[in-house]
């Protein structure tokens, strides 16, 4: 189920709603909000359902554990081994075939290729998970006791199969104390209309002309024929990532949480390195806070600062795709990255 199916508009989201604003005490609403979200995740992945219960309870079960042990070198066994089940989960639900297929390049073996489909959203509710095992560990959130309210922030089905990615810490206090009001529902719905129409409207409609210019065997192609595809998907992948965030967040002020933005004009950059302070934006903060500074930032010296950079973004083109394409895609914008901050500040 996607938002600007009209199941979802006409059906889903008014039943939501109106349970929603039935239920009196907050965790009723937080059930409500469970139940919901694994009826929209369920939708098109009925199996992987287990899957997403399994992570949250996990990781609300690790966070239990740091809070019990905090200080202690307990502690930092179970968010070791937090941060390990994260990573192997999805190590194994999408990259295996990608590191079997390679293994069998390189040692000339014939191992055979996992067939895994990949489950929805995998790589959002995963770095979720993973920043808040990580930010209790560290202390700048407390452990969350109740399992309901826990499982609500993993598997909210605003932001769980297409972003952002949202922090813990930026909506801890709201899944414990939110009030909705009329004038941040009515933003809501105003927002979700925006995002619907960059979907529907634009994304859908440019997106059908780069399919049929991606379909033109290369020798048809005309110089003007080529920029216009290439202009047309330029459009058609920022209205449709831009259109669902803006829906996520519009839902999100429907149901009294507040979510941080995720796009900001980004074909408006006058560099590389602004573009991706404005694109993706939850995806950046979490590289940077989770994985760039712990490697050590710009701290150490320009070679250390220069490998940071492309680790971080290694794993950047990795996060968006399991294929030597993605590697090499976030590889390459590492590059003008470290170019633009070494010599073209």
């Amino acid at each position: 189920m996607v938002f600007a199916d009209l199941f979802f508009i006409y059906v889903f989201l008014p039943l939501c709603l109106i349970c929603y604003g039935l239920a009196k005490k907050l965790s009723t609403k937080n059930i409500v909000l469970i139940v919901f979200s694994l009826i929209f995740y369920a939708w098109g992945e009925p199996l992987w359902i287990l899957l997403l219960l399994f992570s949250s309870f996990f990781n609300w079960f690790i966070g239990i554990l740091i809070g019990k042990f905090r200080d202690t070198p307990r502690a930092k066994l179970a968010v070791g081994g937090g941060i390990l089940v994260d990573i192997l989960l999805l190590l194994i639900f999408k990259y295996s075939a990608f590191i079997v297929e390679n293994l069998n390049a390189v040692s000339g073996a014939a191992i055979p290729v996992p067939q895994i489909t990949l489950p929805i959203g995998i790589s959002f509710y995963t770095f979720q998970a993973l920043s808040y095992v990580i930010d209790v560990y560290r202390g700048t959130v407390a452990a969350q006791k109740n399992p309901i309210t826990f499982g609500t922030y993993i598997a909210l089905f605003p932001q769980l199969i297409a972003g952002p990615i949202v922090q813990y810490k930026t909506v801890e206090e709201q899944l414990s104390h939110r009030r909705e009001t009329t004038a941040q529902f009515a933003a809501g719905i105003g927002r979700f209309t925006i995002g619907l129409g960059k979907k529907v409207l634009i994304a859908n409609q440019v997106g059908a002309l780069w399919d049929t210019v991606a379909a033109l065997p290369g020798t048809s192609l005309s110089a003007g024929t080529a920029w216009l595809g290439a202009i047309a998907f330029t459009f058609q992948i920022y209205f449709d990532f831009s259109g669902y965030s803006d829906m996520a967040i519009g839902l999100g002020k429907m149901l009294g949480f507040e979510f941080l933005e995720n796009f900001d004009y980004p074909y408006l950059s006058r560099s590389i390195t602004e573009y991706w302070r404005r694109w993706h934006i939850s995806l950046g903060t979490w590289f940077r806070e989770y994985v760039y500074i712990p490697l050590g930032g710009n701290r150490g010296g320009l070679p250390r600062q220069i490998l940071n950079l492309i680790i971080v973004w290694g794993l950047t083109g990795l996060w968006h795709g399991a294929s030597w394409n993605f590697l090499l895609w976030g590889l390459y914008y590492g590059v003008i990255l470290i170019i633009e901050k070494v010599w073209l500040q």
